[in-house]
């Protein structure tokens, strides 16, 4: 998951350093999602080898609105957006996937679907899978994340009486909680590649905000780590919260549960602006707080083969003119 940060386009005079495009995107099932604005493609490898792409417009949630550019509020709808923007581009991919692998068998509905069915009635029916999938990854979250840590600590508080103790346990253990969850799905089969997919989204975009050519061999020699990625926001995300909890502190243990989802607001807010200053400075502090959202991009990217680049490299052009970007950027001619 990456966040789409428009960020300023620096001068020539800065031209040894980073320069950031805005364009940002996800990996899907065997492809790559590009965002640049409001314009957003899907790239994904068909099972005869073409690379297939699917192009939209997504606005965003309060589009127009004043509040999309307060800072430490505008970070909530940026993660809402991401959530269902990536949501559906996920939803998407799964099922033009399994489009292919029903055109190479048995004429049957996936999923229960009528194959006869209109447009209109099969997006009525994809909106739907959406949101129970939506409310069922939701639910999840909250249990793994929230609900989780909390009941470990309370377990915790019958031999600690510590206050501030049991507040940095419960960070600790959430912390925990994600990271062995992403250790463990990284085992997956299914997530290996989907991570390979990620590490080709941020090989292509590293390559255009250096200002290099978009072409497979410069991509390949980018580096898959990027600061604005999604999980270094998520990370960030961990870490405010365990600093605004230790302060917080509410005895009843369903009052907890609630100020927690009260917070959720607060908590992206503030990662949100962080990982916005990540993508436009580079100076050391700034490495040093991005360093472990940069480490931990280590499990949840995978270097790409040439094939996946040049998805991801289809799903770039499909958006974004990164040719005129990087004339008005860094003032060379690319080719």
């Amino acid at each position: 998951m990456s966040f789409y940060i428009c960020i300023r386009e620096v001068s020539a005079m800065e031209k040894n350093r980073q320069c950031y495009s805005g364009i940002g995107g996800q990996a899907v099932i065997e492809g790559v999602m590009m965002r640049c604005g409001e314009k957003y493609a899907i790239a994904m490898r068909a099972q005869d080898g073409r690379i297939e792409i699917k192009e939209d417009v997504y606005k965003g949630v309060l589009a127009g609105s004043p509040l999309r550019k307060v800072p430490f509020v505008r970070g909530f709808f940026a993660l809402i957006d991401s959530l269902v923007l990536g949501m559906h581009c996920t939803n998407v991919s799964a099922e033009l996937y399994g489009e292919e692998e029903e055109a190479g068998g048995p004429a049957e509905a996936p999923s229960g679907k009528d194959p006869g069915a209109s447009p209109a009635k099969k997006e009525e029916e994809s909106g739907w899978e959406m949101i129970l999938v939506m409310g069922f990854s939701i639910l999840l979250a909250v249990g793994l994340f929230i609900l989780l840590p909390l009941g470990l600590t309370s377990l915790l508080g019958r031999v600690v009486k510590s206050p501030a103790v049991l507040a940095i346990a419960e960070g600790l253990l959430r912390l925990a909680i994600f990271l062995a969850y992403v250790t463990g799905i990284s085992a997956l089969k299914d997530i290996r590649r989907l991570y390979q997919y990620h590490g080709a989204e941020h090989k292509c975009i590293n390559c255009i905000e250096s200002g290099l050519p978009l072409t497979v061999e410069n991509a390949a020699g980018s580096t898959r780590l990027h600061k604005r990625c999604g999980s270094s926001f998520l990370l960030f995300v961990m870490m405010i919260s365990m600093i605004l909890f230790f302060f917080i502190r509410v005895g009843n243990p369903l009052l907890k549960v609630v100020v927690r989802l009260l917070m959720i607001p607060v908590v992206s807010g503030i990662s949100f602006e962080i990982i916005r200053l990540a993508g436009a400075s580079d100076n050391p502090f700034i490495r040093i707080i991005s360093a472990p959202g940069l480490w931990l991009q280590r499990l949840t990217t995978r270097e790409p083969d040439e094939e996946m680049l040049k998805v991801g490299i289809a799903s770039v052009e499909a958006v974004f003119d990164w040719r005129a970007y990087q004339e008005k950027t860094f003032g060379a001619q690319t080719s």
